[in-house]
């Protein structure tokens, strides 16, 4: 008994001890658990902070991945636009040029550009295929083809009196027409040619509406004669025009060789002059050089040295004028310019057989220009007219007037002529700096007009202001180069 309490005491004591130790345990996790909570307290805010920064980095990401793939799909497009456009402005630009050739045909026609049919050397070659013209218009009248009834009529039953109504129309179709290509041919000029070609063929349509009923017309190949007739007649005009043109041309010509040869022999003549007075005068010097002595002799000798190069000068012009009146093609060569008149791309580029060759670039300053002429180049050639004619053919595409070749301006660069004298083997000096002084001046006149007008001075201080300047030209450089 006593060994059986003993053990249950020594149960209860263990289970006592037990929950002793659970209870302390549970205490000490309490404690803890209170310090983990109170940390946690204390540091939520910090950790509340992180994590929204890790949100807001994570936001940060995803914006940037939705712009990449926006900038890549933008890049794509504006590539996928910038092909479109591309192809769009070169068929815009093709189609721009094909309106401006459409337009220029346009404006050609609507001012009656003709387009030559012919291509006769002479006005007597015109006048005979007109008159061939002429000749087959009468052989189709006689033969009856020139207007043609399709249908064979009778009137009161009579074929004869059906052939006599159809003569008769298709003779007033006929007379009506022709007063109509007659009309036209009187009245073409160069700038109507086009519409009085269409004026021919309105007719005969029309006049072919007339017997319509009656089933007559005027035949196709009668019409092409007439219009033939008309083109011929407007060619010939031209011709003739050309021909006059061409012996005006030559008329100045031979003028103009006409007065180099008067001024060659005219310069003979001076120059044979001036050869006999300075050998007289020569021939003095030496006599009185045999007696001179001293000082004297010195003198004598230096007017003697003096007097012989002066005869030289006199011999060498006398061959020169000798010259020019021996070979009729001789002559110079001039390139000039107007600035004031025709701008600083245009130049003169003619040709004169004259002793001096300013003398025609003088005339020309004279005749209706408002500003003299400036010199850039004098070319000296035995075959001046050939030379003249290779240098219009160089710039024909750059002739200012295309219609009249007597016009010798052309819209080029003095570097381009220059280059092309060049190529020519022709060893000149090209004056590049325009002065046109007249032009500036007057640019300068009206420029110091335009400026505002001082004030009002005092009559001591206006007495004793001295008057602006006009600006020089050197103040606007841009108009002095070429």
């Amino acid at each position: 008994m006593t060994v059986l309490l003993a053990a249950v005491a020594a149960c209860l004591l263990a289970v006592l001890a037990a929950a002793v130790v659970f209870l302390l345990k549970w205490r000490g996790e309490s404690s803890r658990r209170a310090d983990v909570e109170q940390q946690l307290q204390r540091y939520s805010a910090i950790i509340d902070v992180e994590a929204h920064v890790a949100g807001v980095r994570q936001s940060i990401a995803n914006l940037i991945a939705e712009r990449d793939q926006f900038t890549a799909a933008e890049q794509k497009r504006r590539a996928e636009l910038n092909g479109t456009y591309q192809g769009a402005f070169a068929t815009y630009q093709r189609l721009k040029q094909e309106v401006t050739l459409l337009e220029e045909t346009l404006e050609d026609i609507s001012f009656g550009l003709y387009k030559p049919h012919y291509t006769f050397e002479t006005s007597e070659q015109f006048k005979g295929a007109l008159a061939s013209i002429y000749e087959q218009k009468r052989e189709l009248i006689r033969g009856g083809v020139a207007a043609t009834c399709e249908t064979t009529w009778t009137v009161g039953n009579s074929e004869r009196d059906g052939k006599r109504m159809v003569k008769q129309q298709t003779k007033l179709m006929l007379r009506a027409f022709n007063g109509e290509v007659d009309a036209a041919v009187a009245k073409v000029t160069w700038n109507n040619v086009t519409k009085m070609e269409e004026r021919i063929r309105k007719c005969a349509s029309a006049i072919n509406d007339t017997g319509t009923v009656m089933r007559c017309s005027i035949s196709p190949q009668f019409v092409e004669l007439a219009l033939a007739e008309l083109r011929l007649t407007y060619e010939y005009e031209l011709k003739k025009h050309e021909e006059k043109e061409e012996q005006r041309r030559i008329r100045e010509q031979m003028r103009d060789e006409e007065k180099a040869l008067r001024e060659a022999e005219r310069a003979q003549q001076e120059a044979a002059a001036e050869e006999t007075r300075f050998e007289k005068a020569l021939a003095k010097a030496r006599a009185e050089v045999e007696k001179a002595k001293g000082e004297e002799l010195a003198k004598a000798n230096a007017k003697m040295a003096e007097l012989e190069q002066r005869l030289s000068e006199a011999h060498a012009k006398m061959q020169k004028a000798t010259s020019m009146a021996q070979l009729t093609k001789s002559g110079h060569v001039y390139v000039i310019s107007n600035v004031g008149s025709f701008g600083d791309k245009t130049f003169k580029i003619g040709m004169t057989r004259r002793l001096d060759p300013l003398d025609r670039v003088y005339e020309l300053s004279d005749a209706s220009v408002p500003f003299d002429f400036d010199v850039h180049a004098m070319i000296y050639s035995e075959d001046a007219p050939g030379l003249e004619n290779a240098f219009h053919k160089a710039f024909a595409d750059r002739r200012v007037n295309l219609v009249n070749l007597r016009r010798e301006f052309f819209n080029v660069s003095l570097d381009e002529i220059e280059e092309f004298a060049r190529k020519q083997n022709l060893a000149i000096e090209f004056t590049k700096v325009t002065e046109a002084r007249e032009y500036r001046e007057t640019i300068s006149i009206r420029r110091a007009a335009m400026a505002p007008a001082a004030a009002p001075k005092s009559g001591a201080e206006a007495g004793a202001a001295a008057p602006m300047p006009p600006p020089t030209p050197e103040a606007f450089p841009t108009q002095i180069l070429v």
